[in-house]
C-alpha cells in the first residue's frame, strides 16, 4: 500500500508563506510593476517589425551584399503598376508620363535606383501581355524598418491617377509593410474583443467579480511583461510584429489558466475547513507545483524556436518564454498575495464533491470499463480528422497573405493575371570577378533556355558581371525553388552566387526545414524529461507524447483542409494558394505541443496525487480527471476563444493560428484528455507508475507489481520534488 506523503515544505510552499506574510507589500509592488510594464509595453508595437525573408549567411544573402557593395544595385523592394487609361503603354502620351514618373522617383530621397519598361529599352518583362500595363521598379536601401517606412511614404505619394495613367503600388517591402500594419490592427482589434469576453467568462466561472478581475489582471500582467520584454529585445535584434499577437493570446490564456488551478485548489482547501492563510499556502505548494511544471513544458517547447537562424521564428521564442515567465510570476506570487488580502469576504468556498463523483468521473469510469471499444472509436475519429494532413504541401508566401482589398495585394493579383513574367522577382546570378566578358553571353543563353525562364539580362561592370534571370509567372506559381536549384546547378564560366527574392525565399525555407528535425526532437525529448521529473513515471511521458501528436495531427488536418485546399475560404475571407508556408506549421507545432503537455501535467499531476493517496489506479484516474478536467476544459475554452478572435483578422497567418490552434486545444482538452487518456491508463494499469529501480527520484511509497519496482513517493532530499513542493 502506498505511503502518505510528508508535509509539504518545498520551495513553493515557502514562497506561499512569504507572500501571505508580506501580502500588502507584494500587492503594492505588483501594482507598481504592472504599471511600469504596461507603460513600456505601450510603445512595443512601434519597435517591432516584420523582417525580410532571408537566411543570414546563405548564398542569397552573400549575393545581396555583393550586389550592393560592388555593383550598387539589388532586388527592387517597391514596384508601381502603371495602367494606360486609353491605348497602350507605347502610346506617346503614356510613354511621356511613364518616363516622367520614373525620373521623378529616381530623384527622391532614399531611392537608390528606379527603372521602368521605358527606361529599360521597352523590356518585354516589364510589359503586360495586352500592352496596357507596365512596371516601374524601385530600390530603397537601408535597414528593414527605415526602408519600409520610406517605401510606405513613396507608395502613398505616387499611387493614384495622373495624366493618361493610373498608378498602383506594391512590391515585396510594400507587401510586408502592409502585413505588419494589418497585424498591428488585428492585435488592437483582438485586444478590444478578447479582454471583455474573457472577463465575462471569468465572472460566470467564479461568480465573483473580484476573482475575475484578479485573474484577468494576472493575464494583463503577463501580456504587459511580455510586450515590454519584446520591446527591450527589439533594441538589439529584429523582433517580428506577429510576436505581439502571440504575446496577447498566450499571456491572457496562460495567466487565466494558471490562476484557475491555484484558485480552485485554494477553494478546495477552504471547503475542507482551512484558514485563509493556510489555504493559500497549500494551494501554492500543490497546484503551484503543477503550474510550475506546466509553464516549464510550454517554455521548453517555445524556447527551441531560438535554434532557428530566422528572426521571424526566434521572435516567437522570445515571446513564449517571456509570457510563461510573467504568467508564472503572476500566478505564484501576485495571485497568492491577493487571495490572502481578499480572504473569505471575496472568495466563496465551493462544496467539495464526493470522491469519485461527477460527470468527468462518470465518463472516465465508462471509458475504463470498455477502453478498447470506446478509446478505439475516438481514436478512429481523431485519425479521420487528421487524414487531410497526409496531403500537406509546403510552398513560399506571396501577397495573398493579405486581404483581397489590400492595395499591394490588388497590384500583385493584376501582375499575376496580366503579365507572363515578373522581373521584380528575378534571380540575380552574380559573378564578382570575370576576365573575359565574351564568356558570359553563352552562359546567359544557356540560362535563358531553362524551363520557367522568360528572359535573361546581362550587366558587365567593375571587373564583374551579374545576370537577371526573370522567371515566368507559371514558374512563380509552382515551386520556384526548383528553378533556383536549376540556375545554381548550371555550368558557369566563373564563380557565381545566386540571389534575388526567389533565392532568398528558397534559402529561408531550406534553413527552416534543415533545423526542423533537431527542434522537434528536442521538444519531444525535453518535454518528456520534464514530465518524468513531474511524475516519476517512464510510461506517462511516452503516453503524453503520443496523445500530443494526435492533437497536432488534428490541427494539421484542419489546416490542410481549410487553408491549403481552400474549404471555408469564402466565409473566412482568404485566398488559398494550394500550399502552406513552412514556418507557420512549425511555429504552431511548438505552441500546441507545449499547451498539450501543459494540460497533460495538470491532469496527470492530480491523478498521481490520488494514486499516492489510495494506490488504486482506476479510482485515481476517475477522481483526478473529475477534479482537473473541468478546469482544463475551462482553460481550453478561454484559450480557444482568444485564438479564435484572429479568425476575423486580415492576415492569413493569423487566421491559421487562430483556427488551427483553437481546434487543437479543444480537441486536446476533450476527446484526447477526457477519453483517450483514461483508456490508455486503464490498459497500462500499474505500468503507468513504473520507474527504473536506480532512479534518483525514489524515496517513499515503493511497491512492486509483477516483479517491477513501482515508485509512488516523492524525492524528499530537497523538500518535495526538486524542492518545489508536493503534488498537483
Amino acid at each position: 500500500m502506498p505511503e502518505t506523503t510528508s508535509p509539504r515544505t518545498g520551495l513553493l510552499t515557502r514562497v506561499g508563506r512569504l507572500t501571505v506574510r508580506r501580502r500588502r507589500t507584494v500587492a503594492a509592488l505588483s501594482l507598481v510593476l504592472t504599471a511600469l510594464l504596461l507603460a513600456a509595453a505601450a510603445g512595443a508595437l512601434g519597435s517591432l517589425s516584420l523582417s525580410r525573408i532571408a537566411d543570414p549567411g546563405s548564398e542569397s544573402d552573400r549575393a545581396r551584399d555583393v550586389l550592393a557593395e560592388q555593383f550598387h544595385t539589388g532586388p527592387p523592394n517597391l514596384a508601381y503598376l502603371v495602367t494606360a487609361t486609353a491605348g497602350t503603354v507605347d502610346d506617346p502620351a503614356v510613354r511621356t508620363a511613364g518616363v516622367g514618373l520614373t525620373n521623378e522617383l529616381a530623384r527622391q530621397a532614399g531611392v537608390a535606383e528606379a527603372a521602368s519598361y521605358w527606361s529599360r529599352g521597352d523590356s518585354p518583362a516589364l510589359r503586360s501581355k495586352d500592352s496596357r500595363q507596365a512596371l516601374i521598379l524601385v530600390r530603397v536601401p537601408g535597414d528593414v524598418n527605415a526602408a519600409r517606412q520610406r517605401v510606405g511614404e513613396l507608395a502613398e505619394r505616387y499611387a493614384g491617377s495622373r495624366a493618361g495613367i493610373t498608378v498602383q503600388a506594391g512590391g515585396q517591402d510594400e507587401v510586408f509593410r502592409e502585413i505588419g500594419a494589418q497585424a498591428r490592427a488585428d492585435f488592437l482589434q483582438a485586444e478590444a474583443i478578447v479582454l471583455p469576453l474573457v472577463l465575462l467568462l471569468l465572472i460566470i466561472i467564479y461568480r465573483r467579480v473580484s476573482l475575475a478581475l484578479v485573474t484577468l489582471g494576472v493575464g494583463i500582467f503577463a501580456v504587459g511583461g511580455a510586450l515590454a520584454g519584446l520591446r527591450f529585445i527589439a533594441a538589439f535584434t529584429e523582433v517580428s510584429t506577429f510576436a505581439a499577437n502571440l504575446a496577447l493570446v498566450m499571456g491572457l490564456a496562460l495567466g487565466v489558466d494558471y490562476c484557475l488551478f491555484v484558485i480552485a485548489r485554494f477553494r478546495e482547501e477552504m471547503a475542507a475547513g482551512a484558514e485563509v492563510a493556510d489555504a493559500v499556502v497549500a494551494a501554492v505548494g500543490t497546484a503551484g507545483r503543477t503550474v510550475f511544471f506546466s509553464g516549464l513544458t510550454v517554455a521548453v517547447s517555445l524556447l527551441t524556436l531560438l535554434l532557428f537562424p530566422l528572426s521571424f521564428l526566434r521572435s516567437f521564442g522570445y515571446a513564449g518564454v517571456l509570457v510563461v515567465t510573467f504568467a508564472l510570476l503572476g500566478a505564484l506570487v501576485i495571485l497568492p498575495a491577493t487571495l490572502a488580502l481578499l480572504g473569505r469576504l471575496a472568495v466563496r468556498p465551493v462544496a467539495q464533491q464526493p470522491t469519485g463523483s461527477g460527470r468527468w468521473a462518470a465518463l472516465a469510469t465508462a471509458v475504463m470499463r470498455r477502453p478498447i471499444r470506446i478509446g478505439g472509436a475516438v481514436l478512429a475519429l481523431v485519425l479521420l480528422l487528421s487524414a487531410p494532413a497526409l496531403g500537406l504541401r509546403f510552398g513560399l508566401p506571396d501577397a495573398r497573405i493579405l486581404p483581397a482589398d489590400a492595395s499591394s495585394r490588388i497590384m500583385a493579383d493584376q501582375v499575376r493575371q496580366n503579365f507572363g513574367q515578373e522581373e521584380s522577382d528575378s534571380l540575380y546570378v552574380v559573378m564578382p570577378e570575370i576576365t573575359d566578358p565574351a564568356r558570359v553571353a553563352p552562359y546567359a543563353d544557356a540560362l535563358g533556355k531553362l524551363d520557367g525562364v522568360a528572359q535573361v539580362d546581362t550587366y558587365v561592370r567593375d571587373g564583374g558581371a551579374y545576370l537577371t534571370v526573370i522567371p515566368t509567372e507559371d514558374a512563380l506559381a509552382g515551386d520556384i525553388s526548383q528553378l533556383v536549384e536549376q540556375v545554381r546547378a548550371a555550368d558557369a564560366p566563373y564563380a557565381t552566387v545566386v540571389g534575388g527574392t526567389p533565392a532568398e525565399m528558397s534559402d529561408w525555407r531550406a534553413a527552416l526545414t534543415e533545423r526542423i528535425p533537431l527542434v522537434l526532437g528536442l521538444i519531444l525529448l525535453l518535454s518528456m524529461l520534464v514530465l518524468y521529473v513531474a511524475t516519476g513515471s517512464v510510461l506517462l511521458p511516452l503516453k503524453a507524447t503520443v496523445l500530443n501528436l494526435l492533437s497536432l495531427a488534428v490541427m494539421f488536418g484542419v489546416m490542410v483542409w481549410v487553408f491549403q485546399r481552400g474549404n471555408l475560404s469564402g466565409p473566412l475571407g482568404f485566398t488559398a494558394t494550394g500550399v502552406l508556408e513552412a514556418s507557420m506549421p512549425t511555429l504552431m507545432f511548438c505552441i500546441v505541443y507545449g499547451l498539450s503537455m501543459d494540460y497533460e501535467v495538470f491532469i496527470v499531476s492530480r491523478i498521481r496525487e490520488e494514486y499516492l493517496r489510495t494506490g488504486n489506479t482506476d479510482h485515481a484516474v476517475a477522481t483526478g480527471l473529475q477534479r482537473s478536467a473541468p478546469l482544463v476544459t475551462t482553460a481550453a475554452a478561454v484559450l480557444a476563444l482568444s485564438f479564435a478572435v484572429y479568425a476575423a483578422g486580415g492576415v492569413v497567418y493569423l487566421k491559421m493560428i487562430g483556427i488551427g490552434m483553437a481546434v487543437a486545444v479543444l480537441v486536446d482538452a476533450t476527446a484526447i484528455r477526457g477519453i483517450l487518456l483514461p483508456a490508455f491508463m486503464k490498459l497500462a494499469g500499474q505500468a503507468n507508475w513504473w520507474t527504473p529501480a536506480r532512479t534518483p527520484l525514489t524515496g517513499v511509497g515503493v511497491g512492486t507489481s509483477g516483479g517491477r519496482r513501482l515508485v509512488v513517493g516523492r524525492r524528499r532530499r530537497f523538500g518535495g520534488w526538486w524542492g518545489l513542493g508536493g503534488g498537483g
